[in-house]
């Protein structure tokens, strides 16, 4: 790719973030569970308004890369404020992909998750929620081989994952709550039904997400059972 090239790239992705931006500004709501944070959560929304006004100011200089600085901290501070439980809005691209949320242990890397990964890729931007070591042991039954953090590592470095972090360790439903997925795609051997998710996800006001199954297990892959083969074969072998 030339210079030119992702110069221009720069300044439509700058164009897209402002959008973006402009319509959480116009959209957002202070919901401060405590009035002493209000006027503090307003000053956080007004300094995101002048980074905003920045980033528009470095679009028509032509500095499109400055711009792009400007819209990050603005989304940041605006992130930081929903997080916390102080605003309420929703991120839309002009134009984007669609969000599709993943979930999942990941443990021993095989091509059932790469199937899996790339089946969610077609509907859009894969986002992975990473199961902590102890929600994994407690839904499996053992410690997962590799830890929670060399499990992230290896999701974000497979090319169909667009972004990956660590789940909640209480609420699995925080997760979807951080992505705001339009798609929700279930793994075959998922801990809970389509049917028991979009009850919890309607109770939580997120019933618009569409939830879709993967078709099936890609035999004969399985984490288990490749540590049952693994046991099997070495355990009187020295290696």
């Amino acid at each position: 790719m030339t210079s030119d090239s992702w110069t221009s790239n720069a300044d439509e992705r700058l164009r897209k973030y402002i959008s973006s931006l402009e319509k959480a500004l116009q959209e957002i709501e202070i919901v401060a569970p405590d009035r002493r944070y209000e006027d503090s959560a307003r000053d956080v929304v007004d300094l995101a308004k002048r980074y905003f006004e920045d980033a528009k100011y470095y679009r028509d200089k032509g500095d499109a890369l400055t711009g792009i600085v400007n819209v990050a901290y603005a989304e940041g501070l605006l992130d930081a404020l929903r997080l916390m439980g102080f605003a309420k809005f929703s991120w839309r691209r002009s134009g984007e992909e669609k969000k599709v949320f993943v979930g999942g242990t990941f443990d021993i890397i095989h091509p059932g998750h790469i199937e899996l990964l790339k089946f969610a890729s077609r509907y859009g931007r894969v986002y992975v929620a990473v199961s902590r070591d102890s929600n994994a042991e407690k839904i499996k039954g053992r410690k997962p081989i590799n830890n929670e953090n060399d499990r992230l590592r290896v999701i974000k470095a497979i090319r169909y994952t667009y972004d990956a972090f660590l789940g909640d360790e209480r609420d699995f439903i925080k997760s979807v709550e951080r992505v705001r997925p339009d798609i929700i795609v279930l793994g075959p051997d998922q801990f809970v039904s389509p049917e028991e998710l979009r009850n919890r996800l309607s109770e939580r006001g997120l019933g618009d997400i569409e939830i879709v199954k993967f078709p099936k297990r890609i035999e004969p892959y399985s984490s288990t059972e490749i540590i049952r083969r693994i046991v099997r074969e070495y355990r009187d072998k020295e290696i």
